[in-house]
């Protein structure tokens, strides 16, 4: 299932050849390093197994983000549904997010990936609203949130549940957001 392309990029479901990169970032310490945990090859299959039945069965999730010349596998860029953050948001609130294996980084595939998921949530999709949020202190995911014209919302932030107190720094999230006037009047 193919979700969008860009000039250098596609979006769409995981295929059993992406395996080992799904388990590459989401195991790496530096990817992984606003996380609470790295995943073992099992957990990473089990997340791989449960995202590609998510996409296929409802068209959200976090996406393969692949070369298009390619089509390798370098990461995810992806709309999701949020669960369990209550009541710092509903359930069911669309989630822009995103991971890169490192040897990708700084290319700008992550802002290429976003702005056309934009796009595609707003156009397609017609959401009303899409958020995206991070650790406080996560500089290079706030910066790509304000690429892609998301604002803060302060009034948003909040303290992500389930985090053990070994990694209390992680809790505090910063909240960006852009609702669908607010992507209309960028000239989308």
């Amino acid at each position: 299932m193919r979700i969008a392309t860009t000039k250098r990029l596609t979006l769409r479901n995981w295929e059993e050849k992406d395996r080992d990169l799904f388990h590459e970032i989401n195991s790496n310490p530096v990817v992984m390093e606003f996380f609470p945990f790295l995943r073992t090859r099992a957990q990473s299959d089990a997340l791989f197994d449960r995202l590609r039945d998510i996409i296929a069965q409802t068209g959200f999730g976090f996406y393969a983000l692949a070369d298009r010349a390619t089509d390798e596998a370098m990461g995810f860029c992806g709309l999701s549904r949020t669960h369990g953050l209550e009541p710092h948001m509903a359930d069911g609130t669309i989630e822009i997010g995103w991971r890169l294996a490192k040897r990708h980084w700084g290319r700008g595939y992550i802002t290429e990936a976003a702005e056309k998921l934009l796009d595609f949530g707003f156009e397609e999709r017609r959401l009303p609203e899409i958020v995206s949020f991070a650790v406080a202190g996560n500089a290079r995911s706030i910066a790509v949130m304000r690429r892609i014209g998301m604002v803060a919302a302060p009034d948003r932030d909040f303290s992500m549940p389930g985090i053990a107190d070994a990694r209390a720094e992680l809790r505090p999230h910063v909240l960006y957001t852009l609702d669908h006037a607010a992507w209309q009047q960028k000239g989308r």
